[in-house]
């Protein structure tokens, strides 16, 4: 359970609660007063009241709320979030003094957190059939500048959402092998890089020890041959996604997919508390950005613009060209007498013969008159 536990207090208004409520991550708060449980305010009940924004909370709100105590199961707790559809429950003392809560969030981790030994028993039977010693299993925190990796690559955006469930408080344990002064990292290569760029000192840990120091692993004659020595040497693929976010995110567009993480890596960077991160702002949005694969397309458009110096044979040809744009409108302008000329030559070939005929005429008249 978170025992951080963000509340609010029944003399505030309709109108505070709301604004706290749109300013964080949360669907609704408990209702405290002097340290004491007094009921569990939802975000649909103060939808109802936002035509009284001025009324306490302590005239609207619903008396009382489901509540669990530390001692119960997280099978009870869970029960009781499935039947009656909750996010969250409360987790009061003896007195009825709110010291916690429990989400469907800590549901989930706590399942993956527990599912672990059943591949911690499938290493240890391997690493002891394969180097013929016998190995001791325990828990411990393990100083992660002492850690030995042994996977050569790790994938930024699975990185980044490790970072946040770190963050959030999803301390999964790693499988590391026990050597005389440091620890060879079997599994959770993420998990660690991610608690190494987080800055954290140590993580807990499932340890095995084997009973012969001297007899060389397997893993760590790989680890000296690729030039593994510490964190620092493991590459950061940023290009290609993990396998595992490839399938996640096969439905969504191209470029929110290649930008997704920019959400988790903008609430690590606020600093959130235990639980859920209290980010000041709203549902932040995915920045868009060119996804990797429309680079090439973009390259041959700037090819296209780089040719703005022109070279000597370039320039020769533009000049001719030039030329020749000036010569056409002085063609075009004889071309345009020569049509005047035609035209006035067949006017007087036209009048000509009007002449001719006129003559012809007359001579016949002076006979008749003879």
């Amino acid at each position: 359970m978170v025992r951080d536990v963000q509340h609010v207090t029944p003399n505030m208004t309709v109108e505070e609660v709301t604004e706290k409520l749109l300013n964080s991550n949360f669907h609704g708060f408990p209702v405290v007063e002097n340290g004491y449980l007094l009921g569990y305010v939802t975000a649909k009940e103060l939808l109802r009241y936002q035509d009284m924004p001025d009324a306490k909370l302590r005239s609207v709100m619903s008396r009382g709320t489901l509540c669990a105590i530390p001692s119960m199961s997280i099978d009870d707790a869970t029960r009781i979030l499935f039947r009656y559809g909750l996010r969250n429950l409360p987790v009061v003392d003896e007195n009825k003094k709110l010291v916690g809560i429990i989400s469907n969030i800590d549901i989930v981790r706590s399942q993956i957190e527990k599912s672990r030994p059943g591949k911690v028993m499938n290493v240890k039977n391997f690493m002891e059939r394969q180097n013929h010693v016998t190995m001791r299993v325990y828990n411990g925190d393990v100083p992660i500048a002492e850690m030995i990796p042994t996977q050569k690559e790790v994938y930024m955006d699975e990185l980044v959402g490790r970072q946040y469930e770190i963050k959030r408080g999803l301390n999964e344990p790693n499988i590391v092998i026990k050597r005389r002064k440091r620890y060879l990292v079997v599994d959770g290569h993420h998990r660690i890089m991610a608690a190494h760029r987080l800055g954290l000192v140590n993580f807990h840990c499932i340890i095995l020890e084997p009973n012969d120091m001297d007899v060389a692993l397997g893993l760590e004659i790989t680890a000296e041959r690729w030039g593994l020595h510490g964190l620092n040497d493991v590459k950061i693929i940023e290009g290609s996604k993990h396998p595992f976010m490839e399938i996640t995110t096969m439905l969504m567009p191209q470029e929110l997919a290649g930008n997704i993480n920019h959400i988790l890596m903008e609430r690590i960077s606020e600093n959130p508390g235990p639980g859920v991160p209290n980010i000041s702002t709203r549902s932040p949005r995915v920045r868009r950005t060119a996804p990797a694969t429309e680079e090439k397309p973009a390259a041959k458009s700037t090819a296209r613009k780089t040719p703005a110096k022109k070279t000597a044979a370039k320039k020769e040809s533009d000049k001719k060209v030039e030329k020749k744009a000036e010569k056409k409108p002085a063609e075009k302008k004889a071309a345009a007498k020569a049509p005047a000329k035609k035209a006035s030559a067949k006017k007087d070939s036209e009048k000509k013969p009007a002449a001719k005929k006129s003559s012809v005429k007359k001579t016949p008249a002076k006979k008749s008159a003879e």
